[in-house]
C-alpha cells in the first residue's frame, strides 16, 4: 500500500509538473499513520529525489536552465533548515491547519492556470523539447516583459528561492506553484524550461530541508521510506510518459478540483481534532 501511495504522488508530479507533492504528506499522515513532522521529512525526501530524475531527462531535451536554476536553489538550500526548524515548534493540528490553507492556495493557483492559459498546462509533455519555448519571456498575457531590470530581476529569483525554501522546508512540499511563473517571468525562460528548471531547485531544496530533518534528530521510519520512495520514482517515470498523451488544461483542473476536496478534509479532520 505504501508504494501505491508513492506511485500516486509521483504519477501526479508527472502529470501535472508541480502541486503534485501536495498530496505527500496527507497520505503519509491520514493513510500510512505516519507522524507529521516525520511525514514531513519523508515528503523531502520523495519530492527531492524524484524531482532530481527528471532533471536528468530535462537535461537530456535542454529544458533545463542549469545557472537560472541554481541562483534559485541557492537561496532555498539556505532557507530550508529555517522552515524545517520553525515547523518544530508548530503543533501537529496547527501544521496540518495550516497545510489545508497551502492546499487550498495551490488549488487555486492551477485552476487559475488551467482556465486563463491553458497551453501553459501541457509543458510537461515529455516530446516536448526547448524548441517548444517562445523566444522571450511570457508573462500570463503572452506579452513579452522587459520592464524589469537584470539586477532586480535576479533579486527577485533570489527572495523566491528564499521563500520556496521556507515553504518546502515546513511543509515538506517542492514548491512548484511559486518556482515556474517566477521563472517564466523574471528569468526569462518559456513554460517548458521553466517545468524543467523547477525540478532543480525542488530537488536542492528538498535535500537541503531533508538533512536538515535527519541532523536534527527527526524520527524516520526508513522502511516506509523505501518503500514510499520507490514508487514516487517509477510513478514519476509513469507519469511523464502518460502526459505525452494526457497532460492538458482540463486533467490539470481535475486536480485542482480533487485539491480543494483534500482541502476540505484536512481542515475538517483539524476542527475535529480542536474540539475532540
Amino acid at each position: 500500500m505504501i508504494s501505491a501511495l508513492g506511485l500516486l504522488v509521483g504519477l501526479a508530479l508527472g502529470l501535472t509538473g508541480g502541486g503534485g507533492s501536495v498530496i505527500a504528506v496527507p497520505l503519509l499522515v491520514y493513510v500510512v499513520g505516519v507522524p507529521v513532522h516525520a511525514a514531513i521529512a519523508i515528503s523531502l525526501a520523495t519530492v527531492a529525489v524524484t524531482s532530481l530524475f527528471g532533471v536528468g531527462e530535462g537535461l537530456g531535451r535542454d529544458v533545463v536552465d542549469v545557472r537560472a536554476g541554481l541562483v534559485v536553489a541557492a537561496a532555498g538550500v539556505v532557507t530550508a533548515p529555517l522552515g524545517v526548524y520553525a515547523g518544530k515548534f508548530v503543533a501537529d493540528a496547527w501544521l496540518l491547519g495550516a497545510f489545508s490553507v497551502l492546499t487550498l492556495l495551490v488549488a487555486l493557483q492551477m485552476g487559475r492556470t488551467a482556465l486563463r492559459t491553458p497551453d501553459h498546462t501541457r509543458a510537461v509533455r515529455g516530446a516536448l523539447s526547448a524548441e517548444s519555448d517562445s523566444a522571450p519571456l511570457s508573462d500570463e498575457t503572452g506579452t513579452a516583459d522587459r520592464s524589469v531590470s537584470p539586477p532586480i530581476r535576479m533579486a527577485v529569483l533570489i527572495a523566491i528561492g528564499a521563500g520556496v525554501g521556507l515553504v518546502s522546508g515546513f511543509f515538506g512540499v517542492g514548491g512548484g506553484f511559486l518556482i515556474v511563473p517566477s521563472l517564466v517571468r523574471f528569468a526569462r525562460l518559456g513554460m517548458h524550461r521553466a517545468v524543467g528548471t523547477s525540478l532543480l531547485v525542488i530537488g536542492c531544496t528538498g535535500l537541503s530541508g531533508l538533512g536538515t530533518s535527519i541532523v536534527a534528530g527527526q524520527a524516520i521510519d526508513f522502511s516506509v521510506l523505501s518503500l514510499f520512495l520507490g514508487g514516487g520514482i517509477i510513478g514519476m517515470w509513469v507519469g511523464r510518459q502518460m502526459a505525452r498523451r494526457l497532460a492538458g488544461a482540463t486533467l490539470q483542473l481535475l486536480f485542482a478540483i480533487a485539491l480543494v476536496a483534500m482541502a476540505a478534509a484536512i481542515l475538517v479532520a483539524h476542527v475535529h481534532g480542536a474540539l475532540a
